[in-house]
């Protein structure tokens, strides 16, 4: 099986649980996914099959768009609802036009230092594991970029947030800040996400409907092609020769093609790599060919 399977995560699953799962179910062993969500988080997991893992490292890097809750007055360890409390105090303070504007304060480019809790490594450990000792290391902080963060309302004592951001933006650390800059504390009560890239929850499969189809034998029409993960870029088409120098790993004379990145395809219509065409010359950012 080769392609791209979106799966919205249930509460209390792993990524790794999920990928497990239906390695399992899929009699397929090559299964990655594209940015890991923690066990409370639900929604959109972009798993990549067969072949088509080759493209991880592309779809990672993709913004993401999440829903999460903010608890305001609560300030935890692990930066959510299920860590050990460390701080609770009232929060009734925060009106709406002031959380509205602490979060102007968070959009933008800026750099966020990654949580203990975490599964970045210091010295081949990872942070967790340091973290669930009761240790604690100093972590550099990390570029990232929050291109929109919105209050949308309440649920209860929560404040629901709308989020777009860079690749390795941990949504946890966010709450727990904006809760710090607002002088009361916060953490995440709830995690969704809802988009990563071009994807959507919406077109996600549940892993009961995954296993159903598996076991009627249409499993592989819920894939997506592998392409669809590069459909902001144009295609294009190239004949036969240019066609051997790219199985080759060679450059390719396009002359007079437009400099920009494509995603090519040979005249069969078989995509064969996204690659990057200047001054006339086509170069391979990777290739997605059977070998």
């Amino acid at each position: 099986m080769n392609g791209i399977l979106l799966i919205d995560k249930p509460q209390d699953w792993t990524s790794s649980d999920v990928v497990a799962k239906l390695r399992g179910v899929l009699h397929e062993k090559r299964i990655g996914h594209a940015g890991t969500l923690d066990p409370m988080a639900t929604g959109l997991l972009v798993l990549l099959l067969g072949r088509a893992t080759r493209a991880c490292a592309f779809a990672e890097a993709e913004d993401k768009e999440y829903r999460a809750s903010l608890r305001l007055g609560l300030a935890t360890d692990t930066q959510d609802i299920t860590g050990t409390p460390l701080r609770e105090v009232d929060a009734s303070f925060v009106t709406d036009a002031l959380l509205r504007e602490t979060l102007r304060r968070f959009e933008g480019e800026q750099e966020q230092i990654p949580p203990m809790y975490s599964a970045i490594k210091h010295k081949g450990k990872k942070l967790y594991e340091i973290a669930r000792r009761g240790g604690e290391v100093e972590r550099k902080p990390r570029p990232i970029t929050v291109q929109r963060i919105e209050y949308t309302g309440r649920s209860g004592e929560d404040r629901l947030l709308d989020i777009a951001c860079s690749k390795g933006t941990y949504v946890r650390t966010l709450c727990h800040d904006i809760g710090e800059s607002l002088g009361c504390g916060g953490c995440m009560s709830a995690l969704r996400r809802i988009r990563i890239g071009q994807f959507r929850v919406e077109e996600a499969h549940t892993i009961p409907e995954v296993i159903a189809a598996a076991a009627e034998g249409r499993a592989e029409a819920l894939l997506l092609p592998l392409d669809s993960l590069f459909a902001a870029h144009p295609a294009l088409n190239v004949g036969a020769e240019e066609e051997r120098r790219i199985r080759c790993g060679n450059e390719a004379a396009l002359p007079g093609t437009p400099d920009g990145v494509w995603r090519v395809y040979n005249d069969a219509g078989a995509f064969l790599a996204l690659a990057r065409t200047e001054a006339g010359v086509l170069t391979t950012i990777k290739s997605f060919f059977e070998v």
